[in-house]
């Protein structure tokens, strides 16, 4: 290109170029990208122009850091850097562009585009030794970023992708799988209208969604499959309608997804199995409107309140330490008959252990009970009855006081009857002196003899009384040391 092919607009890039100037054609601070098709030829600079500098055309001047910084311009034909190993940051903020920049395959020290409105980007295998910004941007077609390397951070905040619209309509908006960020992907406030893909990449520090709208109804919001990150995944408030989806994820801080509204009615709201965290939180979300499966996963914390879990659960495998917050076990265990699968032990199990991890030995207790009694309504109805027998008498053995009322009922039962109407001696002058209260023992406890039993024989209906407390004794006995061998496995 010869230099007197400029136009005014594209001179005054041209000549701050070397010296790495600024050179904003705002007219005011607050001018939008969004009106960039209106701005006329004073703001309007040829993509070729940009390409020419930033591929050798300009040099730095003695002393100086060249670079590329533009505020407010109008670039218009097709900005093509694919392959390209560029020395000089990029700077291009508040700009809007005729056609989307093609950066595939490119190298650069930055690359800031920030407030600028654009028809999509293609940046796939980009990298960038600093920080690439798309900070605030309206781009109205697909941002392809997969297997981007950027050394620094990613800065999304506020950005607004989409919807698409013709062929690209079925493409998700933003790709960003298999990227490596050495420091943040921040994209608070960030709105995707179709799907964020981010699966098998790598975040050295934090992913932020705080506050993010991702918008793809039917379908997938977000897709996280295999992600890796250093700290923690963000995306407190945020507004997902479709499915979210970390499958297989790695995070060691905290996924916090508290004040979020999940939303995929008759579908995977939450997905988030076979996964490995440490602290999971869905603190003040509303009640999630579609399934959670959260099967295979391990949480050093899970925080969730009982209202939050949607009607239908998948939950086989899951493991966590702690359980937050502290709410009596009566509270938690409705969310495990909702298990898709039906009755599943180890669901009980992994709920009565983080009983037991805070010290609340009474909810564990309470938690193994339900599980019986769920795994009771599991068998055929013949087999039901030794269940029912066992709970109404020691609770499984973990109610081991209902057969001490039990049998202080039995007792004071016998007593007061045989009392009043005591039984005749086998043997007239042989049998010791009868005591209703220890006749009536020796009838309901097998393994005790106090000789008053085999001394005396009751007739009529005391004599059903004496079989009915003989039954019983047989029965309290046997159910109470099912439930205290119970108990001793346990331990």
């Amino acid at each position: 290109m010869e230099i007197n092919d400029l136009t005014p607009a594209e001179r005054r890039i041209w000549d701050a170029f070397p010296r790495g100037e600024g050179v904003d054609f705002r007219e005011h601070p607050d001018d939008s990208s969004v009106d960039g098709a209106g701005w006329g030829p004073d703001r309007t600079v040829r993509a070729e122009v940009l390409r020419a500098l930033l591929l050798g055309a300009g040099h730095a001047e003695p002393g100086q850091v060249a670079g590329l910084k533009v505020k407010g311009a109008r670039i218009v034909g097709k900005l093509d850097l694919r392959y390209a190993v560029i020395d000089h940051a990029v700077r291009l903020r508040d700009c809007w562009f005729e056609r989307k920049p093609l950066l595939y395959g490119a190298q650069l020290p930055a690359l800031v585009l920030g407030y600028s409105t654009l028809p999509g980007l293609t940046a796939g295998t980009v990298r960038v030794d600093l920080v690439f910004r798309l900070t605030c941007c309206r781009i109205t077609g697909p941002v392809r970023m997969a297997g981007a390397r950027i050394a620094g951070g990613l800065f999304l905040q506020g950005a607004v992708i989409g919807p698409l619209t013709g062929e690209e309509a079925d493409e998700p908006p933003l790709q960003l799988n298999h990227a490596e960020i050495g420091t943040d992907i921040i994209a608070n406030d960030l709105t995707v209208h179709g799907q964020l893909r981010l699966n098998g990449a790598t975040v050295g520090g934090q992913i932020n969604l705080d506050g993010a709208r991702l918008l793809a109804p039917g379908g997938t919001a977000l897709h996280a499959e295999t992600v890796t990150v250093g700290t923690d995944l963000r995306a407190k408030g945020m507004r997902a309608e479709g499915r979210v989806t970390f499958t297989g994820s790695r995070i060691p801080g905290q996924l916090n997804l508290a004040h979020a509204r999940l939303v995929n009615p008759g579908g995977v709201a939450l997905r988030a199995s076979s996964c490995t965290v440490g602290e999971v939180w869905l603190r003040g979300c509303d009640t999630v409107q579609g399934a959670v499966n959260l099967r295979r996963s391990q949480f050093d914390l899970l925080h969730i309140e009982p209202e939050t879990w949607p009607d239908t659960l998948l939950l086989a495998g899951l493991s966590y330490r702690a359980l937050s917050p502290h709410l009596p076990a009566e509270e938690r265990l409705p969310a495990l008959e909702r298990e898709e699968s039906g009755y599943i032990p180890y669901a009980y199990e992994q709920l009565a252990a983080a009983y037991r991890t805070a010290g609340d030995e009474a909810g564990a207790r309470t938690v193994m009970l339900a599980k019986l009694r769920r795994h009771r309504r599991t068998l055929p109805r013949h087999a039901r009855l030794w269940g029912l027998l066992q709970d109404g008498t020691v609770g499984y053995g973990f109610r081991p006081l209902r057969a001490t009322g039990w049998l202080l009922a039995l007792l004071l039962t016998g007593t007061i009857a045989y009392g009043l109407a005591p039984p005749r001696p086998l043997k007239t002058g042989e049998a010791p002196d009868f005591n209703a209260v220890f006749y009536t023992i020796d009838l309901m406890l097998p393994i005790i003899g106090f000789g008053q039993e085999s001394a005396y024989a009751p007739s009529g209906w005391y004599q059903w009384l004496s079989y009915l407390l003989i039954v019983t004794g047989w029965i309290l006995a046997t159910t109470t040391a099912a439930g205290v061998s119970r108990s001793l496995r346990r331990q």
